[in-house]
């Protein structure tokens, strides 16, 4: 237990601190949604640069939460957790200090990796207070406070940008790190580390993140170049060797590997991480182009378009905390099939956009899609990290979130690839839109056949 034993109080703070932990990360993820117009006109640049504001931060979190989870489980989640929030603060202020897209492309970049430290110890710190019995509860607990900072972001993003400037949704981070680091140093205790003699993966790290950038930087920059052009060629092929060597690493490094044996083996793991990456497309693909649809077809302002983004969020929040209680009740293949369903119904029904279409008319696929990530993305986490022990707690949460977010940076960098192929945006829109409902008609068939009610395997 990291928490103290003595003192209910104190458990009381500790998740207090976890749950801003989550917030401000989450916050981070959508709060740019909104923003990307007004950083395309200040910076002189267009949406294929500014994506990489959310692109950037999420491929980094999504590549460093493994390691995250390595380093929580192995050095202690509370110094995790504490190291993470120091470099997440640290880049955040650059970041609002800096004039150029790409100095706060890298700072986002360089905040991806202190989340990706922050998020596996916050779920660790959280599972580990919560008992087996309860771990519908405490999924729901850190998900559905995900759902509220992401339904957050929009609105204080669109806030911030319409009066003091998008360069305050980076200072905002700052307190609110402060505030969390002093409620973890006053109230969680030290933790033991739990596999001190494994080292950490550090070549399958590099290995992976070069793999994944020049995939992303392919899709990014054929469009412009060409995908002939000899440099698009050249990344293509680094990443298909990255790739192998990463693949062949990883068989020869044992315990010691990034995904370890026991983690690679286990068949309802697997499962959660396929359904989780069929899915990953659409919640950040949204974030993306809603946001530009409400600015460039409906003329929102930047508040206007984080509003408009509510029902999405606010849905994704409530559904999210009441899955862990759907999830005691009903177990874990329906609440499951349920999200990627409603996903698949969300995508369709977002998939019709014209220059005419009305908010109003969007209001039941947005209500839609946002019950679908919250039953989904909350649940498929509690079976991720019920199908293996507790020692691998942290680092399995890290796997889920590294699918989840490097699969929606290169979804989203596909969906982008889509989007520019047409001269209309809302045409662009509907192909990538049905794309997404494609993939997630496959995450619900592994729900329905595969994903089972109850956990797979006992905590000891």
């Amino acid at each position: 237990m990291l928490v103290s034993k003595k003192n209910a109080k104190a458990n009381v703070w500790a998740l207090l601190a976890m749950v801003l932990s989550v917030l401000v990360i989450a916050n981070d993820f959508t709060a740019f949604s909104v923003a990307l117009p007004m950083m395309n006109e200040q910076l002189h640049t267009g949406i294929d640069k500014t994506q990489w504001v959310i692109n950037g931060y999420t491929l980094m979190f999504g590549v460093f939460i493994v390691t995250g989870g390595r380093l929580a489980d192995r050095i202690g989640r509370r110094k995790t957790l504490i190291f993470g929030l120091v470099i997440f603060a640290f880049f955040s202020v650059l970041a609002g200090l800096v004039n150029s897209i790409y100095g706060v492309i890298i700072c986002r970049i360089l905040m991806g990796i202190g989340g990706a430290l922050i998020w596996p110890s916050v779920i660790g710190i959280v599972f580990s207070v919560f008992p087996v019995s309860k771990a519908g509860i405490a999924g729901a607990l850190v998900l559905g406070t995900a759902g509220f900072g992401n339904a957050m972001g929009p609105l204080l993003g669109g806030g911030l940008t319409d009066t003091w400037g998008w360069r305050w949704i980076f200072f905002i981070n700052l307190p609110i790190a402060i505030i969390v680091y002093l409620l973890v140093c006053i109230n969680i205790e030290n933790d033991n580390p739990v596999d001190q003699k494994e080292s950490i993966d550090y070549v399958g790290v590099s290995t992976l993140s070069i793999s994944l950038l020049s995939l992303l930087l392919v899709l990014d920059l054929g469009i412009s170049v060409g995908w002939k052009n000899p440099f698009i060629l050249s990344l293509f092929v680094i990443f298909l060797v990255a790739l192998f060597c990463f693949v062949l690493i990883e068989r020869r490094g044992g315990e010691s590997a990034l995904i370890p044996p026991d983690i690679i083996h286990n068949v309802s793991f697997l499962l959660a991480g396929l359904a989780t990456l069929m899915t990953s497309a659409v919640f950040f693909t949204v974030l993306v182009y809603l946001p530009l649809f409400f600015t460039k077809v409906m003329q929102y302002s930047a508040m206007e378009s984080g509003i408009g983004l509510l029902p999405i969020m606010l849905t994704f929040a409530l559904s999210s905390f009441f899955a862990g209680a759907f999830y005691e009740k009903l177990g874990a293949k329906w609440i499951t099939s349920i999200g990627t369903g409603s996903l698949v119904l969300g995508m369709f029904l977002l998939s019709h956009l014209t220059m005419y279409t009305s908010y109003t008319s969007m209001l039941t696929g947005m209500i839609v899609l946002g019950l679908g990530v919250g039953f989904f993305y909350s649940t498929i986490t509690t079976v991720a990290l019920t199908s293996v022990s507790e020692t691998r707690a942290s680092l399995a949460g890290g796997i889920i979130y590294m699918l989840l977010n490097v699969g929606g940076a290169i979804g989203l960098a596909v969906n982008t690839v889509i989007v520019a192929q047409y001269e209309s945006l809302s045409e662009g829109m509907n192909m990538a839109f049905s794309l997404n409902a494609i993939l997630s008609f496959l995450g619900l068939l592994i729900c329905l056949l595969w994903i089972g009610n109850k956990s797979n395997i006992e905590k000891s």
